[in-house]
């Protein structure tokens, strides 16, 4: 699609609007000819915002204007996105009679605008009613936008300067799902490089412990990631638990997650040098009890291998237990997904975490089929309601939520858990109340000075960034040298 732009406009804005009706679409650079065309202009006066639109796809036009007038409740810049908002879902929505369930609100964090409105003083009742009439969501999710964002704050409460958690990156699979697009390594070869990985891992995890310890940070949570995390053979699990146990007391941990993820890694021995070593939340990942859409993603495991891996994680005495489902993946339908989720609901885990189907540019499964895209989502509403309905029936509660490009149908990930079993560490990151500290391969350490939304000021952010593949990784000094850059950000700050 082609971008004709005049006024005050954040065009990675626009696109974001034009991708939930146009999922997949490229946009043109300068100078290409592109058969599909939005012009958008906005202008500023006494009166307020105007926004005018024009947009051809596949020969059909449409148009819409408005203007919205100043509001003492939203900034210029907040009356402006919403402005653009209106008339992009307008026009679009004309064009492809088809009316987003959350509206014009397509940042990661969906309960942001939610908090915000909260903060502000505003009631429940009153932050529902704001999201439906001003961001077009419809009543249902600006119910659990709101409902999200109340039980977020409390969990949060009143963050700590001194807070950390710690993230560390194990970018290894057994094998490649054929929807993943993330940085994991599943060759021979490649996988052969997990020895020398591992032992430069160590010496960065021990060194940001150090760093931890010389600022005299308090670690909240631990979370080891990938890729699939007990890839590592029980002995190079071990070893790499000890760094951690050597770096931070364990026990006073709020949590410390090991990501699991796929059945066929975990045995016995690797859950029982988990406990030893602490770990109080694991991840057991069928995404689906079907075993044809099993095989038709190229997941690698059995509906089998998962009973077996989750029979091991909850007699390991692991306290807490969480499960990955994804709603909409190919050949998936309603009654096998329903029936997947009653299944995963009878085994009662602690967190159940429910994600929409999103198609990455990376992963392979575009290469086999480009129409994956999917602007309705057949099923998946359907899917993402029966969890959201079931699971809250059965004792959960929606505590953490996000978005992304192109999920199919426009739904959200949401992630449940019973009282008292939250996963934290998805919270604390997501939400950016404190520094996580980050170590391996594609790992980005996120230096946080959280300022409150109420305050008037904006949180400082500072990213740094690790060698994004294993390779990579191993040719450099694995993140060392990011301590006195770590030392600066909060000495500047006096944290």
């Amino acid at each position: 699609m082609k971008l004709h732009i005049e006024g005050n406009i954040n065009t990675y804005y626009v696109q974001t609007l034009c991708m939930i009706f146009f999922p997949g679409e490229r946009f043109s650079a300068d100078g290409e000819e592109d058969e599909h065309e939005l012009h958008l202009t906005v202008t500023e006066d006494e009166a307020g915002i105007t926004a005018c639109v024009h947009i051809r796809v596949d020969g059909k036009e449409a148009r819409a204007e408005k203007t919205l007038a100043y509001r003492e409740d939203l900034t210029v810049d907040r009356l402006r996105k919403i402005v653009i908002g209106r008339v992009v879902l307008s026009a679009a929505g004309e064009l492809v009679h088809y009316r987003p369930s959350w509206g014009m609100l397509t940042g990661v964090r969906p309960s942001k605008v939610a908090t915000e409105l909260l903060l502000s003083g505003l009631s429940k009742t009153k932050v529902r009613r704001a999201l439906t009439a001003d961001y077009m969501v419809i009543p249902k999710k600006a119910a659990l936008a709101t409902d999200v964002a109340l039980f977020e704050q409390q969990l949060i409460g009143d963050p700590d300067p001194r807070d950390c958690s710690v993230y560390i990156s194990i970018p290894f699979c057994p094998t490649r799902c054929s929807y993943c697009s993330f940085v994991s390594y599943t060759s021979k070869r490649l996988l052969s490089l997990i020895p020398d990985y591992l032992e430069l891992l160590k010496k960065e995890v021990a060194e940001k412990f150090r760093v931890i310890r010389e600022l005299g940070l308090r670690v909240k949570t631990v979370y080891i990631g990938g890729g699939t995390p007990t890839i590592l053979e029980a002995g190079q699990l071990a070893e790499l638990l000890e760094v951690v146990q050597r770096g931070t007391d364990v026990s006073a941990l709020e949590e410390f997650t090991l990501e699991s993820g796929r059945p066929d890694t975990i045995d016995a021995e690797k859950m029982r040098i988990a406990k030893q070593y602490g770990v109080t939340r694991v991840c057991v990942n069928p995404q689906t009890l079907c075993e044809e859409v099993l095989c038709g993603v190229g997941r690698g495991h059995s509906v089998k291998d998962f009973y077996r891996a989750y029979d091991i994680a909850r007699t390991s005495g692991i306290k807490c237990i969480n499960t990955d489902l994804i709603v909409g993946l190919p050949g998936d339908t309603f009654g096998t997904f329903s029936a997947t989720f009653d299944e995963i609901i009878r085994l009662d885990p602690e967190n159940i975490t429910v994600h929409t189907f999103c198609v990455k540019r990376a992963a392979e499964i575009l290469r086999q089929d480009h129409r994956v895209y999917n602007l309705r989502g057949g099923d998946a509403g359907k899917c993402v309601d029966y969890s959201q309905i079931r699971s809250m029936e059965a004792g959960y509660r929606p505590y953490y939520m996000y978005r992304q490009k192109n999920m199919v149908g426009n739904y959200e990930n949401v992630g449940f858990a019973k009282d008292g079993t939250e996963g934290l560490y998805n919270i604390y990151m997501m939400e950016e109340v404190h520094s996580i500290f980050a170590a391996g391969a594609g790992a980005v350490t996120k230096l946080v000075d959280y300022a409150a939304p109420l305050t008037g000021k904006k949180s400082v952010i500072r990213r740094l960034f690790n060698a994004k593949y294993p390779y990579e990784y191993l040719a450099s000094d694995g993140g060392v040298e990011q301590s006195d850059q770590i030392a600066a950000f909060y000495r500047e700050r006096d944290l």
